[in-house]
C-alpha cells in the first residue's frame, strides 16, 4: 500500500486543509498480504473519523492499512473537526466538502472508482453519524454505509456537546430535518444505500443504535447490525473495522 497525506485548497471550506489516502500496490513486502484488484480504478471507501480526530487517526490507532491492503481497497481519511459533517450555521460547510468536495477531488488526484457500486463511506461516533447522513442524502453515489458506535440520534447528543451544536446547528430544529438519520431513514426508506450498523453493548451511544435499528428496519432500510462487548474506544473499532470492510466486500 501507499499512504499519502495530501494538503489542497477546499473551495466548499475556503481554506487549506488534508486528508489521508490509502491506495493499493501490488509488492512482495515481507508479512504484507496485496490484493490487487482487476479494476481499472480502485474501489474506494470514505472513512470518516469522530468527535476529537482528524485525517489521520485511524491510521496511527488501527491497522487499517493492513486490512485494506489484503482486500485491495483504497481509504480515503478526509479531516472534518468538530462539524458533525454539517454544513454548519456558525462556521464552515462541512457537509459539503465531505459528500461532494472530497470525492471529486480525490478521483481527479487519484486513481479512484467513480461509479456508484464501488464507492462506500463509514465512521465511528461523529463519523458514523455522518456516514449514515452522507449515504442517506446520497443514495446515488454509495453503494452501501457502515456506522461503528455511531451518534445516530443527533438530537439526543445535543445536551453534551451544547457549544458545539451551537457552532454548527444554531437555533434551526434538528428534529425533521436533513441532519435527523431517524427522519432520513422514513423519508427514503428502500432507495437507502445499504447499511451496517455496529456498536458495543457497554458503548454510551448502545441503546441509541438499538433504537435507531428499529426505527430503520421499520422503514424498510436493509439494515444489518451487529453487537456484543464493547465499549467506545479504539480496541473495538480496530477489530470491527474489518467486519465493515468485509460487508463492504460482499457488496461488490
Amino acid at each position: 500500500m501507499a499512504r499519502i497525506t495530501c494538503d489542497f485548497f477546499s473551495e466548499a471550506l475556503q481554506c487549506s486543509t488534508s486528508m489521508t489516502v490509502i491506495l493499493p500496490q501490488p509488492n512482495s513486502q515481507i508479512g504484507v498480504s496485496t490484493n490487487l484488484k482487476q479494476h481499472k480504478k480502485h474501489p474506494t471507501i470514505y472513512l470518516l473519523h469522530g468527535l476529537s480526530d482528524d485525517h489521520t487517526i485511524w491510521t496511527r490507532f488501527t491497522s487499517i492499512e493492513r486490512y485494506a491492503s489484503a482486500m485491495g481497497w483504497a481509504i480515503v481519511m478526509p479531516a472534518a473537526g468538530r462539524s458533525f459533517y454539517t454544513d454548519m450555521e456558525h462556521g464552515y460547510d462541512f457537509y459539503k466538502f465531505v459528500s461532494e468536495e472530497v470525492p471529486t477531488l480525490a478521483q481527479s488526484f487519484f486513481p479512484l472508482s467513480d461509479k456508484r457500486e464501488e464507492n462506500f463511506i463509514a465512521g465511528l461516533s461523529m463519523g458514523g453519524y455522518g456516514a449514515f447522513k452522507v449515504a442517506m442524502r446520497n443514495p446515488e453515489k454509495f453503494a452501501a454505509a457502515a456506522s461503528m458506535s455511531g451518534s445516530v440520534d443527533i438530537n439526543e447528543r445535543l445536551p453534551a456537546f451544547p457549544r458545539d451544536f451551537k457552532y454548527i446547528f444554531g437555533d434551526r430544529p434538528i428534529l425533521g430535518s436533513d441532519d435527523d438519520l431517524y427522519h432520513l431513514a422514513s423519508s427514503i426508506g428502500e432507495k437507502v444505500p445499504k447499511l451496517y450498523q455496529c456498536c458495543g453493548t457497554e458503548d454510551h451511544n448502545y441503546d441509541a443504535n438499538v433504537r435507531f435499528r428499529d426505527h430503520a428496519i421499520r422503514a424498510g432500510v436493509d439494515l444489518t447490525f451487529s453487537d456484543g462487548p464493547g465499549g467506545h474506544d479504539w480496541g473495538y473499532w480496530d477489530k470491527h473495522i474489518q467486519d465493515v470492510l468485509t460487508f463492504f466486500e460482499q457488496q461488490l
